[in-house]
């Protein structure tokens, strides 16, 4: 017979990882994680792009050579504007490819007669003509409205997610997804600013769309947490942790092949398109969409099902059946040692022994041992002997 795969032991609960049971674990490490992005927003806080903290932006075309030299351009640019200690000039970008392509060099917030100072002081020293080279300048109230609207967003989908999930599930479920989101939000944010990546609307947008994603993965893994626990009260066989991690389990490769799917379409954006082709517009919009989903696999299985168990196992209910689960096992375990140390007397019955299994804890997706039914007849000891008179 084949040997059984990773996959398919994992469906069925051979394989047994136990990933509810160490959920101390992962609640530590991830408040270990949100303190470090936590900080990181404090002391490191955020690179706002133009569109966010307002500003000047110069537009080179590609032609005068690297990016470095178009940056280095600009700050001798702006030095013989007098106007060094305001520009605050950022990294340059490129836009486009071939004949087109331009390099962008944002500053801080300039004055018409210094900008214009400093586009002349362009044309001399890169040799182009005047119309080649644009400067634009960028209110921070059009960032503001846009983060408005974004947190908006946000507000009514969660509104909307809590509201799906109490109706489809039940609110603790809604509890846990929520919270996972919020994580996979926190934690992206943390490495976004640790990077030092420029917030921009596409920073924005990509925000926005890992919400969906973390939120399907997790959905698919209550799902199945819900059929493995629906009536798990009416028998003492399995807990409710137990059964919420052999539905984390039988999902994880699901879990693992769809994340994998997504993220190779996207780390070909952040890593060929942003990192070889020079594309710099694509980062911010790769990193958000790379990290935020690669975290919400992750959440979903180390946090969101954890969380879950944790709140389960405070309802009343779901504490006295775990309770009835643990102590009948513990019964049988006593029921096993006494058996072993005591001869069994001619006169014993089977209703005075106690089943070998009942005293073992269950692996999760294995069946239980068929019982064995008490049969009369066919043995020899069943048989009238020849002596007795049949009636």
């Amino acid at each position: 017979m084949a040997s059984k795969g990773f996959a398919d032991r994992l469906y069925r609960g051979e394989a047994n990882l136990n990933i509810v049971g160490r959920r101390k674990m992962w609640f530590a490490i991830a408040g270990a994680l949100v303190l470090i992005a936590i900080g990181s927003f404090v002391f490191r806080q955020f690179h706002l792009g133009i569109e966010f903290a307002g500003g000047t932006q110069f537009v080179i075309p590609a032609s005068v050579g690297t990016q470095e030299e178009a940056q280095s351009a600009v700050a001798r640019a702006v030095e013989s504007a007098g106007a060094t200690e305001e520009a605050n000039i950022g990294a340059a970008q490129r836009v486009g490819n071939g004949p087109d392509a331009t390099y962008t060099v944002r500053t801080a917030a300039l004055s018409q007669d210094q900008a214009s100072a400093i586009k002349s002081a362009l044309v001399a020293d890169l040799k182009v003509p005047a119309e080649d080279i644009s400067d634009d300048r960028v209110s921070a109230a059009w960032g503001t409205q846009v983060t408005q609207q974004a947190l908006l967003g946000l507000g009514i989908f969660l509104v909307l997610v809590l509201g799906y999930l109490i109706v489809r599930f039940e609110w603790r479920m809604a509890v846990a997804a929520v919270a996972s989101l919020l994580l996979d939000l926190v934690l992206t944010a943390g490495v976004y600013s640790l990077v030092g990546f420029e917030v921009t609307p596409s920073t924005v947008i990509g925000f926005l769309t890992i919400l969906g994603f973390s939120l399907y993965d997790v959905v698919v893994v209550f799902d199945k947490v819900q059929e493995n626990t629906r009536g798990i009260t009416a028998g003492a066989s399995q807990t409710y942790s137990e059964a919420t991690n052999l539905a984390v389990n039988q999902t994880l490769m699901r879990s693992i092949n769809t994340g994998l799917v997504a993220l190779l379409p996207v780390g070909g954006l952040l890593f060929i398109g942003a990192g070889l082709l020079g594309a710099g517009s694509l980062k911010d919009l790769g990193l958000v969409l790379f990290v935020g989903m690669g975290l919400g696999v992750v959440s979903s299985i180390l946090f969101a099902s954890p969380m879950l168990a944790a709140l389960k196992d405070r309802e009343p209910r779901i504490k006295s059946h775990t309770a009835r689960v643990l102590a009948r096992r513990s019964s049988a375990r006593s029921g096993d040692v006494a058996r072993g140390e005591r001869t069994r007397t001619p006169n014993a019955t089977p209703s005075d022994e106690v089943p070998a299994l009942a005293g073992s804890t269950p692996r999760p997706g294995v069946r239980p041992a068929a019982k064995r039914s008490n049969t009369r007849g066919g043995g020899a000891g069943n048989r009238p002997s020849g002596g007795q008179k049949r009636r």
